[in-house]
């Protein structure tokens, strides 16, 4: 039994003998400073990391939108070319002869490419004509007087919109109906 040691209990380990263990009181109050000090530290530990995770998803979101709107630009440049290309097909359907003929079928091939590609980089036409105006859609202009179409609806539209996936790149430029002078005061002997 001379090579054994006995094992020691729990609290015989965490006890430290109490013949050296006589701590003075700076001892003492270095070791709450040292204490302190560690606490706080580890919160600053603690703040820093979910600080740092929060930075992370963050960034993840930010990369994820902007791969999805990388094109607003480019699109917005090539707006005004599908303008012109209507507005040009508008007055070569108006003239006349062969030659009139195949410019516009060719215009029209051009445009319907220029369309295909802009729909396919997530591009979409506002439908405003016989909508009700939704200012979030729509741009008004001005107001026609018409029995024809119900009175807050888009009467005529000027100027397509388009939006890039859910986000608006343009209001569609309209003309709102209202309901004739004479039936407002109809309305209002009533």
């Amino acid at each position: 039994m001379f090579g054994k040691k006995k094992p020691m209990s729990k609290t015989e380990a965490e006890t430290p003998p109490s013949a050296d263990a006589e701590l003075t009181p700076e001892q003492i109050e270095e070791l709450k400073t040292r204490a302190a000090k560690a606490d706080e530290n580890w919160d600053r530990l603690l703040r820093t990391t979910a600080d740092f995770d929060n930075f992370k998803k963050r960034a993840a979101r930010e990369k994820i939108e902007a791969a999805h709107y990388a094109s607003v630009a480019l699109l917005q440049k090539l707006l005004p070319v599908l303008d012109n290309f209507e507005m040009a097909l508008a007055a070569a359907q108006t003239a006349q002869g062969d030659k009139l003929a195949s410019l516009s079928t060719g215009v029209t091939m051009i445009q319907q490419q220029l369309k295909n590609a802009l729909t396919e980089t997530g591009l979409e036409e506002i439908e405003s004509a016989g909508q009700p105006f939704d200012p979030n859609l729509h741009e008004a202009v001005s107001q026609l007087e018409t029995a024809e179409i119900p009175e807050g609806h888009v009467a005529q539209q000027l100027r397509k919109g388009y939006k890039l996936r859910e986000r608006l790149l343009r209001p569609a430029t309209v003309i709102v109906a209202k309901p004739p002078a004479g039936n407002a005061k109809l309305k209002m002997q009533n």
